[in-house]
């Protein structure tokens, strides 16, 4: 199956069930800052389009709540996304990483943490040149 896309509200829901692990709708709503909190039924609605994008999954019900479990796991999100941002790009890292590097959101620590993670995938032989 193919990483389902998400709009920036099914990203913040499928955080909730990463992090909390089985929710309800109700549980979800309430992890969301009181002052920007969309209501209940906006919630409702978009995890019914999560699951139809097999997303989300029922897990159980509890009297008249269904619980949900996140069906896509948070690294096979990540992976669908930075595929579909690499495809902005034309599929090449360079112009990507100077637009990281120019808008200020790519740190010294964040180069030293990828030159750590290519050392290792070096040792390991699998890094591309």
């Amino acid at each position: 199956m193919a990483n389902p896309k998400f709009t920036p509200l099914e990203l913040q829901i499928m955080e909730a069930m990463w992090t909390a692990g089985q929710c309800s709708v109700r549980e979800i709503q309430e992890t969301f800052p009181e002052a920007t909190r969309p209501a209940y039924t906006t919630i409702q609605t978009t995890v019914y389009r999560l699951e139809r994008k097999k997303a989300v999954r029922r897990a159980k019900r509890i009297s008249n709540a269904d619980i949900f479990e996140a069906a896509v796991s948070r690294g096979a999100a990540q992976e669908g996304s930075v595929d579909e941002l690499l495809r902005v790009f034309g599929f090449r890292m360079q112009p990507l990483m100077a637009h990281l590097i120019e808008s200020g959101k790519l740190k010294m620590k964040d180069v030293k943490e990828a030159e750590e993670a290519l050392r290792k995938l070096a040792k390991k032989g699998k890094a591309n040149d």
